[in-house]
């Protein structure tokens, strides 16, 4: 227990009959700012107005007492250690605010009558400057018996938030998020965001954001587009407020209570071997470099996002090693096996930061952002390829990914387990758990039961 915690034990009655409003005191430069109390992040004052859910979730936080003091180097106020003494052991708000109070109007005293936190202090000296010192008596048991009803909360001495705008929260929230998550990513998150903003009026406080609004706005993404995307844009949002949460601007995501809906996820089909071996020969003629694209996605299982990223440095030809930057990890290497090392031209001519892949051929400089190069190859894609063959649209480049994962593990299975072919299978994917990787492979039916009509005959 701190000694100023001790300190505040005896002497909180003290405070109403100390001079603290004399003129001469408020005349004073105080070295010290009002100490105020932290409430778990919500306004006390309207504790009555909060829902139950919001009454558990600031009573499970911390409360404290906080207050400045001037630093004697800089002249400036500095935050001191927060003071919570047995407050948080209190199960209710009321006991808690007794609790506080009390300890907050003994600190006041305190530092009116001298107290420095930074020093030794002689607190009986302080005590005996009061002339009502030898009757005040007090410890422990005192601050037991202080009742909440007769406690004045005063607006001034409660930390009550300020509840931020539309605009200021939105504008914190993804200020937050932009220093923590990657470009692409964010990218994507902000103009989510962003088309939520422009449903609200952005003077407006933050609390005007009910669970209606947000419902509103994402039964309207669905009328207009899918489930799929509704749950994308829920997500982000939810995001955006625990964000906020977070950081003590508002006391609850509401967002976490609305409910994801069912969807049915879109994945690119398989080729079948005829099919893929007629788009190479086709591409061999027409499209060389988007063949060789092809082939990243198909030797080295990657994303045509991760493909368009690749630069001539990441590709090592004298290890046989490619470095990765992934979605999830800074860095990640994988392997460049013989039948992909075959193809590839010799890259050390070409300035080792330039991209690998870009319009005008390999190892060219291609300034825009990695969204707008997938685009563009899935676009060319389209064009020489899908339209070529008259293809759906269930099919697509990501299509080769699927197509040889399946081929590479029909080949593996011929000679070992299920289980063995899935953990060296592991390697070779990316896949972290063995888990995703068999909801992987069900996925894609890259396993299927043999013929089973003798069992119906």
């Amino acid at each position: 227990m701190s000694k100023i915690f001790l300190h505040l034990l005896k002497v909180h009655d003290l405070v109403h009959d100390s001079d603290i409003n004399s003129p001469k005191t408020l005349l004073q430069k105080k070295n010290f700012s009002v100490p105020k109390i932290f409430t778990g992040g919500v306004n006390i004052l309207l504790w009555s107005k909060l829902s139950e859910a919001e009454k558990r979730k600031a009573l499970s936080k911390s409360w404290y007492i906080y207050y400045s003091f001037r630093d004697i180097e800089t002249g400036k106020l500095k935050r001191m250690p927060n003071i919570k003494g047995n407050a948080n052991r209190l199960k209710t708000k009321s006991e808690r605010i007794a609790y506080l109070v009390a300890m907050r109007d003994a600190l006041e005293f305190l530092l009116e009558k001298g107290f420095n936190p930074n020093t030794d202090n002689n607190i009986e000296e302080l005590l005996n400057n009061n002339k009502d010192s030898n009757a005040l008596k007090a410890d422990e048991n005192t601050i037991a018996m202080v009742k909440p009803d007769t406690i004045a909360i005063s607006k001034n001495t409660i930390a009550t938030p300020k509840i931020l705008s539309i605009k200021e929260a939105f504008d914190f929230g993804l200020n937050i998020k932009k220093n923590t998550i990657k470009a692409i990513s964010y990218k994507n998150f902000e103009l989510r965001i962003r088309k939520f903003r422009k449903s609200l009026d952005e003077s407006k406080p933050i609390t005007h954001i009910t669970k209606k609004v947000i419902n509103d706005y994402l039964n309207e993404i669905l009328s207009k587009s899918s489930a799929r995307n509704r749950n994308n844009t829920r997500a982000d949002i939810s995001t955006l407020f625990q964000v906020l949460e977070d950081n003590e601007k508002i006391p609850d995501n509401i967002v976490k209570r609305i409910n994801i809906l069912k969807s049915k996820p879109e994945r690119n089909k398989t080729y079948t071997s005829e099919m893929q071996k007629d788009i190479y020969s086709h591409l061999e003629k027409k499209d060389p470099l988007l063949l060789l694209f092809i082939k990243f996605v198909s030797y080295n299982f990657l994303r045509p996002v991760e493909v368009c990223e690749l630069k001539i440095k990441d590709i090592d030809t004298v290890e046989k090693k490619l470095y990765l930057r992934t979605k999830n990890k800074a860095i990640k290497i994988k392997i460049l096996p013989d039948i992909l090392m075959y193809d590839l031209p010799d890259l050390s001519q070409f300035d080792s930061d330039s991209f690998l892949f870009t319009p005008d051929g390999l190892g060219q400089a291609w300034a825009t952002e990695p969204n707008n190069k997938r685009d563009y190859f899935s676009k060319r894609f389209n064009r020489v390829v899908k339209k070529y063959f008259n293809l759906s649209k269930d099919y697509g480049m990501y299509s080769f990914r699927h197509t040889f994962i399946t081929k590479l593990y029909k080949e593996m299975r011929k000679t070992t387990s299920q289980f063995e072919t899935k953990s060296k299978l592991m390697l070779i994917t990316g896949h972290t758990t063995i888990s995703a990787l068999e909801k992987y492979l069900r996925d894609i039916d890259a396993e299927l039961p043999e013929d089973y009509s003798d069992l119906l005959r």
